[in-house]
């Protein structure tokens, strides 16, 4: 594989990445898509829920795909992939995370960057489920850094993938969080510390031995979050410690499915690191693409067909 030179040109206003973040968030229409849910027990006694869309009869080939944080299966970005993907004929699982699929989870764990064990139980579900059917993934931004995490840490589930699509990867979580940090993008961190602490309250009223009300309060940064609840609740040290084991930037070396990472040059998201030429210079499996422009998830096109979506069936189509 290789890096791959991008023909990404968007119109005007969308060179600007923060015009191509808010817009395909927040005012993107994306194309119907009819769902069927379905709930995954989990051995630990939580479950996922899973929306389906796409041919239900003896699918061909299945595409998982997977959220960012604080995301959904109903998000644009989601669906607009969803509708695209069950088009060309690919029946499309799209996995709510522990907790973003409108019903808490069970447990007082949820969801995190590095969660690959939930990832897992899906695979290997849809496996057994459907054996011999090709199975392929696509991950945005959390969700992206999962399937390369996953792909890279000598899973044996990772056989049954054909081929991956991550985009807007913050394959290096610290210096994703001190781009957070920075002004420019103190309206997206506000945005998701307000809707972490929304479920943190509701984890206080089914646990409130694990947390209070006054620590949530004391929550003012991200990384606070990380440090109070994501490192407590999933066993980490801190958040330091989780943002060091849950990079998938240390995972890329060891993939052996054939993957693309599509990270726009102009993503406020992320830092240098999370552009890895170096390692995708030489490497038999995993391609970088990188765009001038995109912005977080973003990648607008005027025909609501995003070039995220357009560039994955392109990438995972010529697989076979």
């Amino acid at each position: 594989m290789a890096l791959i030179p991008s023909a990404y040109r968007p119109p005007w206003p969308f060179k600007n990445g923060h015009i191509s973040t808010i817009y395909s968030a927040l005012v993107r229409k994306p194309p119907p898509v009819v769902f069927q849910r379905e709930r995954l027990e989990l051995p630990d006694g939580d479950f996922l829920d899973l929306d389906w869309a796409g041919p239900e009869n003896k699918p061909m080939r299945i595409l998982i795909l997977l959220h960012g944080l604080e995301g959904n299966a109903r998000r644009p970005y989601m669906q607009g992939s969803a509708a695209l993907f069950a088009a060309a004929g690919y029946r499309v699982c799209s996995v709510n995370f522990r907790g973003c699929s409108g019903e808490p989870n069970r447990l007082y764990r949820s969801y995190h960057s590095g969660a690959t064990e939930d990832l897992k139980e899906v695979v290997r579900y849809l496996a057994g489920k459907f054996p011999g059917v090709p199975l392929f993934l696509k991950g945005f931004s959390l969700g992206g850094n999962l399937t390369l995490k996953f792909l890279g840490e000598g899973n044996p589930e990772a056989a049954y993938i054909r081929g991956a699509v991550a985009v807007s990867v913050p394959v290096q979580l610290r210096d994703s969080l001190e781009q957070l940090n920075k002004a420019n993008n103190a309206l997206y961190a506000r945005r998701f510390l307000v809707n972490l602490k929304d479920k943190l309250k509701q984890k206080n009223k089914r646990f409130p031995e694990r947390i209070s009300l006054a620590e949530i309060g004391q929550i003012k940064t991200l990384k606070d979050f990380d440090d109070r609840y994501t490192s407590v609740a999933h066993g980490f040290r801190d958040a330091l410690d989780y943002y060091r084991q849950c990079s998938a930037l240390q995972f890329l070396d060891g993939i052996t499915t054939p993957s693309l990472l599509l990270n726009a040059r102009n993503d406020s998201f992320l830092g240098p690191e999370c552009y890895p030429r170096e390692r995708c210079e030489a490497h038999p499996y995993l391609s970088l693409e990188m765009p001038e422009y995109g912005g977080h998830v973003g990648f607008y096109t005027r025909d609501n067909r995003y070039y995220n979506e357009l560039r994955a069936v392109e990438f995972l189509e010529g697989l076979s």
